[in-house]
């Protein structure tokens, strides 16, 4: 089999991060992985940049205790429209509101919408399903508390990398069992773990040497302790049908990224529309890399190019929907 493409700037990377001395995430413990993860950001990552509003938000969790949420955008007033929900990524044991910080932005600005970034509960403090509970419960109140936002919302969509792509899919699921007071109008899971019980090819193809391993997911999964046999664990065990429509973006040197073509080809085969992009020659984590592999600056453009059609699509059938006659009335 030949060696797969690695793109210059992601090569450069990957050999400095081979050059660096020193334990590796999963083995620094959790502190010091948290610490070293918010850190590296602006090594890393480009610049927050300017927002008109970015603003820190405590709401009450499903548990006792607060949900830290943060509120970017690029307006001081807005007219009522969509609003896009953030879950960061980080193996739902590492990141938060700072790490994720410069993508949250950068979202905020592309598109043009307010976006809300949620502090979800990390483990092992608060294992599985704290993450779950506390994103499902952020969506709906972000839903249904204008007033408390400062913005007038019409519908949400959801995002996140990684194991925030994860909660994109379960929280959609829960929101489409159970609606939320404005709809769902378009889900963005970024390199997610769908699927905790198949066997992909991905998975020991990228184990070792490009940047997300084989033991880093298992020290991730150790200290989350989900239930793989739980579609809130592994959300392809349940039906996709109604989820709305969805734009899944992976990296072709992600462990993960057979998880994610499969989650794509899952929405397809159940008739939701979907956008499936692959960022070739790329890893796991490139969203928050923008510094130290510019060319993931690319990929972030197009994907959100993509997603701003989705969305545009999603406000004009809700537009058709509210201006049809109500069949019962007539």
């Amino acid at each position: 089999m030949t060696d797969p493409y690695v793109r210059p700037d992601v090569r450069r990377f990957l050999d400095y991060l081979e050059s660096v001395p020193g334990p590796k995430t999963h083995e620094m413990g959790v502190a010091a992985a948290r610490t070293q993860m918010v850190g590296l950001r602006d090594l890393l990552d480009a610049p927050v940049g300017e927002l008109a509003v970015i603003r820190d938000i405590a709401i009450a969790g499903p548990h006792g205790g607060d949900i830290p949420l943060r509120l970017y955008d690029a307006q001081a007033n807005r007219l009522p429209g969509p609003l896009l929900v953030y879950f960061h990524g980080g193996g739902f044991v590492i990141g938060d509101l700072d790490s994720h910080e410069p993508i949250c932005a950068e979202i905020a600005r592309a598109l043009d919408l307010p976006v809300v970034a949620v502090d979800y509960r990390l483990a092992p403090e608060h294992a599985w399903p704290a993450a779950p509970d506390d994103c499902e419960a952020a969506a709906r109140w972000i839903a249904g508390n204008p007033a408390e936002l400062g913005r007038a919302v019409t519908g949400l969509v959801l995002a996140g990398d990684s194991a925030g792509g994860t909660l994109t899919i379960v929280t959609a699921l829960a929101l489409r069992d159970q609606p939320a007071a404005v709809p769902v109008i378009a889900q963005w899971p970024i390199y997610p773990a769908a699927d905790l019980n198949g066997d992909y090819p991905s998975s020991s193809q990228f184990a070792d040497g490009y940047f997300l391993t084989s033991e880093g997911m298992t020290w991730f999964s150790e200290c989350y302790r989900s239930d793989p046999s739980h579609w809130r664990g592994s959300p392809m065990l349940r039906d996709q049908g109604g989820m709305p429509p969805t734009l899944v973006v992976t990296a072709s040197l992600d462990p993960l990224r057979d998880q994610g073509r499969a989650y794509a080809a899952a929405t397809i085969r159940a008739g939701v529309p979907t956008v499936y992009r692959e960022a070739v020659g790329n890893i796991h984590g490139f969203c928050n890399m923008r510094r130290a592999i510019p060319s993931s600056e690319g990929d972030i453009a197009g994907s959100l190019v993509a997603l701003k059609a989705i969305i545009r699509e999603a406000e004009a059938e809700q537009v058709m929907a509210q201006a049809a006659p109500d069949p019962v009335a007539a």
